[in-house]
This record gives C-alpha cells, sequence and structure tokens, in this order.
C-alpha cells in the first residue's frame, strides 16, 4: 500500500455545504474516484480509518457527511465505542435526522458529490466508484441507479433495501452485496427480492452472506465488529473496483 493523505474539506451541493473527509494516495497523480457513504453514525475517526486504507489502494476518496443539513460531524456524541446499550439513545437522536434525507434529497447531493470528485486534479477521468455501510449502501445503490452513466461499480455492505423493484432498472453497473446473516433489516427473504429483482433487470452483481456476522460488522468502533467479516469485505471490494474502475 503506498502512503496517503487525508484531509477535512467542504463540498458545495444544490442545498449548501456538505463537510466531509477527504483521502488520496500522497503522489500528486490523479487516482480513480471513490464516493463511500458512512453508516447513520456518521462521519467520525474510523471512517475516514476506512477511506485511508481504501486510498492506499490506489483511490481518490470522498466521505461526505450526508446529514449536514442538521449540522456538521458528529451530529451526536459518540464513545469511542459504541456497544449495544449505548445504541438506542444514539438512535434516538439520529433517526428522525436520517428520516429527513429523503431520497430525492440524497440523489440531489450525490451529484454535488461526483461532481467534485470530476473537477478535482486528484481524480482520474471516467467512471467513480461508490460503496456504503448500513444506510450508506442503500445510497450507494441510489447513487448508481440515478447516475448510471457516471458510475462505475457500486457495493453495498450490511444494508437494508426495501425497494429493489423501483432502482434496479436504471442501473447499468456491476454490484456487489455482502449481507450479515444477522440482520434484521435485511432478512432472507428480502435477500431473495432482492436478487429476483437484479437479475429480472439483467444487473451484472454478486450477492454474498457473510455468516455468522452482524448489521455493522465492518464498523470497527462499534461491538458488531467482525475482523473476517471485513477482511472479506476488504477483499471484495477492492477485487470489484480493481476489475471495473
Amino acid at each position: 500500500m503506498t502512503s496517503v493523505h487525508g484531509a477535512a474539506l467542504d463540498i458545495p451541493t444544490p442545498d449548501g455545504i456538505a463537510d466531509a473527509y477527504l483521502a488520496h494516495p500522497d503522489d500528486g497523480e490523479p487516482h480513480p474516484g471513490v464516493l463511500l457513504y458512512m453508516d447513520a453514525y456518521g462521519l467520525r475517526p474510523s471512517l475516514e480509518e476506512m477511506a485511508r486504507h481504501l486510498a492506499g489502494h490506489g483511490y481518490t476518496v470522498l466521505v461526505p457527511n450526508v446529514l449536514y443539513r442538521s449540522g456538521r460531524a458528529p451530529l451526536v456524541e459518540l464513545p469511542d465505542h459504541i456497544g449495544p446499550s449505548q445504541r438506542p439513545e444514539i438512535f434516538e437522536q439520529l433517526l428522525p435526522i436520517m428520516r429527513a434525507l429523503t431520497p430525492a434529497l440524497a440523489m440531489r447531493d450525490a451529484g454535488g458529490y461526483l461532481d467534485w470528485l470530476a473537477a478535482s486534479p486528484l481524480v482520474t477521468d471516467g467512471p467513480v466508484g461508490t460503496t456504503g455501510y448500513c444506510m450508506g449502501g442503500v445510497l450507494a445503490i441510489r447513487t448508481a441507479a440515478a447516475y448510471p452513466d457516471r458510475i462505475g461499480a457500486a457495493a453495498s455492505f450490511h444494508s437494508g433495501l426495501d425497494d429493489p423493484q423501483e432502482l434496479v432498472d436504471r442501473i447499468t453497473a456491476p454490484l456487489y452485496f455482502g449481507h450479515a446473516d444477522q440482520d434484521h433489516s435485511m432478512p432472507p427473504a428480502q435477500i431473495t427480492i432482492l436478487e429476483q429483482a437484479l437479475d429480472a433487470a439483467g444487473v451484472r452483481y454478486r450477492s454474498e452472506l457473510y455468516e455468522g456476522a452482524h448489521h455493522g460488522y465492518t464498523q470497527t468502533d462499534t461491538a458488531a465488529y467482525n475482523a473476517e467479516a471485513d477482511a472479506r469485505h476488504w477483499r471484495n471490494l477492492l477485487e470489484l473496483f480493481g476489475q471495473n474502475l
């Protein structure tokens, strides 16, 4: 892995300014762009570390605070390690903020994020990759549907997706799904519905079940973290981007 540079920055959107984090190889050269979507806990040190890890493999990675309309990150006070006892209180604060981010608003923002990447000298010309975690996984797939000419590959990890039929017909990029088998937001029946919709639309995809993994298995600062599943997630994500960006 190459050395990387990471820094906070602000990204203009049609509705305001989103605070964000950018990581890229420290070589002054352009690299394929990646839009990394946060989970509900938001932009924080563990996500910045994920961005730097991905950048070390040769990508320019942008992590926006998608809930910027409610303030700069962190939107709520977070402990260093988020355990089961803290989770309910945190989500009580976050759920109204999350629900205010409608699909239409999120995709309008996505256009701003993609415009910023396209204009950056740190990003090569060509399609962008996107990946997301929990709520961010839904945003990654929605972005692939909303901007099919700009997304070269998209991945979604431990994420629910309630309305795949409304999205998949517009997707042209290859997709990867890493489902947790201990995930109430994406039970087996819903995975089947997703795969049937993708098959019917002719979308190229891989959909895999991570046995023994819980919702949030990639997030190192939570009790859901699973090191084996996280390592598998990185292997599959890097393979997807390596083949398509």
